[in-house]
């Protein structure tokens, strides 16, 4: 296709299909856009999640802090590269003062303030090993 006064690129208009406006011989080899992968969802394990939901926190334990709310699985943050939720075997107990936050406001909440949280007790992945030492959990469960 040749550019024309107002078509310095030499694109056809919005709307119509590139491939039925230019000859044969000059069809571009690839799309002009591709549509993003599917993001592949890690096997649920609510089992592994109810266990972790038994433990204490893991914050207050290892500060000596009063557990003043049921213990939640957080599923970790930090790190991670992208949005995408990490596998639930991953996931380790917190409190909701250091996990969410919305009931008890005296700790520092992960969601809420990661980087103050990661300061003061480091980054959350660094208590997966943890937790599945304390579950004594391999990864072989779920194979």
């Amino acid at each position: 296709m040749t550019a024309h006064i107002g078509n310095l690129a030499g694109r056809p208009p919005l709307g119509l299909k590139a491939d039925k406006l230019e000859p044969k011989g000059l069809r571009r080899s690839a799309p002009m856009r591709t549509k993003p992968k599917p993001v592949t969802r890690a096997k649920a394990n609510p089992d592994y999640l109810a266990q972790v939901r038994a433990l204490p926190c893991v914050i207050c334990a290892g500060w000596g802090l009063r557990q003043l709310t049921p213990t939640q699985a957080h599923h970790p943050i930090h790190d991670r590269g992208s949005q995408a939720k990490r596998p639930d075997d991953t996931a380790i107990p917190l409190c909701d003062g250091h996990h969410q936050g919305d009931w008890d406001t005296s700790k520092i909440a992960v969601h809420r303030e990661p980087e103050r949280w990661r300061q003061e007790y480091g980054p959350d992945t660094d208590f997966i090993e943890m937790t599945r030492d304390q579950l004594g959990w391999t990864g072989k469960e779920t194979a």
